[in-house]
């Protein structure tokens, strides 16, 4: 049994395993992916069901979160999350702001009003927005976050001048992600590097003060996934316990703030392998007022075990996916809906 009262220990231990297991539109029509709800002041936002202290939603409705995460990163993940937006159930995407390919993605937004976009922070395994001289203490010449998340994780829990920095950089991705004109939908992070204690104290307030609507803590169900797939069984134990402190940890925290969280959020234990057999039966079984589903869509080869692939967009464009939404009734969602109702 773990145990351990230090959050930031949890954040080390989660994040070697995470990055170890790396490697390698009309509703009387029910065209489901017609429903996606649009943001206010660009069309309008479909009936949601009323909100219950910021935290989630009551009543018989339920409503659906289907977001693609790295939206930016690349040429090929750009594709998949147009096409599984306009073809499929996609209903928002988070940008990652010093992508290869973000000023595509950006363009690809302000085209597409009814995509709703949230800010993909990046604190570790990627690159910065400032320039290296300017923080120094968090990245290489090349202005690139470790790979380790363990060492950085304690580099910005031990480090003051990494704290600074940690807090400049965050700062300079909201201001990013706010020129480009797009309404903040919601935050998240690559390898869920918010709900680090150091990271989720600095981007707090900076969620609110740029306007977020929402906030991703995955809530995940380990034996759901195990139930569809048994692989990486021990990975997924770790996950599961480590993730649901750190959720629970962030979730008190969030109290009196008017960020808005999915009551679940799944994705963590079928991380790159968001089969349509596990989204179905996820679907099917789902009995909480709110939820997030999210996917790491692409329409190129595989990047690594769990990062981004053809599968989650196969998914995505499911018509049994499609089907399923319908039978049971479930309304797709964004993080603005949700905060709306």
């Amino acid at each position: 049994m773990l145990v351990c009262a230090n959050p930031v220990s949890y954040c080390c231990l989660s994040w070697r395993v995470q990055a170890n297991s790396r490697t390698k539109h009309d509703p009387e029509n029910l065209n489901l992916s017609m429903l996606v709800c649009r943001e206010p002041d660009r069309a309008q936002a479909i009936p949601v069901a009323p909100r219950i202290a910021g935290l989630g939603l009551i009543g018989l409705e339920m409503q659906v979160i289907l977001n693609a995460d790295d939206f930016g990163r690349s040429a090929a993940i750009n594709a998949a999350v147009m096409q599984s937006h306009r073809e499929g159930v996609l209903t928002s995407a988070s940008l990652m702001v010093a992508g290869d390919a973000v000023e595509a993605a950006v363009a690809l937004a302000r085209e597409t009003p009814t995509l709703a976009v949230g800010l993909h922070v990046v604190v570790v395994a990627g690159r910065a927005v400032l320039p290296p001289n300017e923080i120094p203490h968090l990245v290489d010449g090349r202005g690139w976050f470790p790979r380790d998340p363990v060492r950085t994780g304690l580099r910005y829990f031990l480090m003051n001048r990494a704290k600074q920095e940690l807090a400049r950089e965050l700062a300079a991705q909201f201001d990013r992600f706010a020129a480009t004109g797009l309404p903040l939908s919601h935050v998240d992070s690559h390898l869920h590097m918010h709900m680090h204690p150091t990271v989720f104290g600095l981007l707090l307030p900076l969620a609110e003060q740029y306007g977020a609507c929402g906030l991703r803590l995955p809530r995940d169900d380990i034996w759901l996934s195990l139930r569809c797939d048994r692989r990486r069984a021990a990975t997924k134990a770790a996950w599961a316990v480590i993730f649901g402190l750190l959720s629970r940890w962030c979730h008190r925290r969030l109290q009196g703030h008017p960020l808005t969280v999915a009551q679940r959020v799944y994705g963590l234990m079928q991380s790159g392998q968001m089969r349509e057999d596990y989204v179905v039966t996820v679907l099917r079984r789902l009995n909480v007022p709110s939820a997030e589903l999210y996917f790491h869509p692409a329409t190129g080869p595989e990047d690594g075990a769990l990062g981004p692939n053809p599968g989650d967009l196969a998914t995505l464009l499911s018509p049994t996916v499609r089907q399923v939404l319908q039978e049971r009734g479930l309304r797709l969602a964004t993080y603005r809906t949700l905060k709306q109702a």
